[in-house]
């Protein structure tokens, strides 16, 4: 599930610098992009705890240090993305 939340969060924030530069309205596009970048995240950390908590420590050594940095990067990117437009509409 995460996964999907991952990927519509970058076809919405590429809609929303679509939208943006062709000088149509795109905040909802942005609004978006963030409320499904914050439920990916959730949605992972979310697998973890269940993954802690079924006690299978091996999957979790494995995964969770890989996608903490995945997440911290993807994060990032989707806020300087989605903050360009944001910039860019106070002009």
């Amino acid at each position: 599930m995460w996964f999907v939340f991952g990927i519509l969060a970058v076809i919405f924030a590429i809609l929303n610098l679509v939208f943006a530069f062709k000088g149509k309205e795109a905040k909802y596009f942005r609004f978006i992009s963030m409320a499904l970048t914050i439920l990916t995240v959730w949605k992972v950390y979310d697998d973890d705890i269940t993954r802690f908590f079924m006690k299978d420590f091996a999957t979790l050594e494995d995964i969770s240090g890989t996608m903490t940095k995945a997440l911290f990067a993807c994060s990032a990117g989707s806020i300087v993305i989605n903050s360009i437009t944001l910039f860019k509409e106070k002009k």
